[in-house]
């Protein structure tokens, strides 16, 4: 029975992206291999795909020999202050941006997405200057003070508040509500797919940033999980079963929090895409 054209393209695509998934996936599992491994195994030729006999030394290393319970602390607070301070100021400024008309709301708007147009490595300058003025420097604090708003997040959930009749508006003001409470009450809860997904990206861009903490900060008590596996690379050499231990208790939890909150982050992408 010959094979339809569309069946064919669909065949073509899953090929495609069930060899992509397989070419993502073999860093992280060699990763996780290596942590398991011992030095000689790490660095034996011919390659040594598993351990003989997994060990958790490349763990115990990292947490004992590096500052690596600040590094997750720092990380945690940090992740948290550029999560929420968006996600409320970020939503705040959307709402006004989508809903309320006051004199140039357009080119403020368009001013602030050329933001996202700029690299980050042009504002460091300033923000360490910043820093350095309010005493701010080798701080925990300086790692999240100058990132309060979020462009992509004002212009993410600005597509979402668009898309709310104004219907609901008008009869919450008929009901007596003010602008606060109609964002509040009504607007917030009619965009949680979006805040999921921005919760998200936030804390994935929070955890993951590396040029930022090691520009702003050098004490290895104020150092993020980035950029002090960074450092341990001076600290362990090719030591690499302590540096994959290390990367892996980095990623762990960005990679659970993705499969808890999956289904809401998918929808929240998919759905701003198809609006704007």
């Amino acid at each position: 029975m010959p094979i339809s054209s569309t069946r064919k393209i669909n065949l073509i695509v899953h090929i495609i992206l069930i060899v992509s998934s397989v070419a993502m996936l073999v860093p992280f599992v060699w990763m996780v291999l290596t942590s398991l491994k011992t030095t000689t195994e790490a660095t034996q030729i011919p390659i040594r795909y598993f351990p003989e006999a997994p060990s958790l030394r490349g763990y115990i290393e990292a947490i004992k020999q590096s500052a690596f319970p600040y590094y997750y602390l720092n990380t945690v607070i940090t992740a948290a202050m550029k999560t929420a301070f968006p996600v409320i100021f970020s939503s705040m400024a959307a709402y006004a941006f989508a809903r309320i008309k006051f004199p140039g709301s357009s080119i403020l708007f368009i001013l602030l997405i050329s933001v996202m147009m700029v690299p980050n490595p042009v504002f460091y300058t300033p923000q360490y200057m910043m820093m350095s003025d309010l005493g701010l420097v080798n701080t925990v604090t300086a790692l999240w003070i100058a990132s309060l708003v979020s462009p992509f997040a004002t212009f993410l959930l600005r597509q979402f508040f668009l898309t709310i009749s104004k219907e609901l508006e008008e009869a919450a003001v008929l009901d007596g509500c003010n602008p606060f409470q109609i964002y509040w009450h009504i607007m917030l809860p009619l965009v949680k797919s979006a805040l999921v997904a921005i919760v998200i990206i936030q804390l994935q861009w929070a955890w993951n940033e590396l040029q930022w903490p090691l520009i702003i900060n050098s004490s290895p008590e104020k150092m993020t999980l980035s950029s002090g596996i960074a450092t341990l690379v001076s600290m362990f050499g090719t030591d690499y079963p302590v540096l994959m231990a290390g990367a892996f208790m980095a990623v762990v939890p960005m990679i659970v929090l993705f499969f808890i909150f999956q289904k809401q982050f998918i929808e929240g992408i998919a759905f701003s895409a198809h609006k704007g």
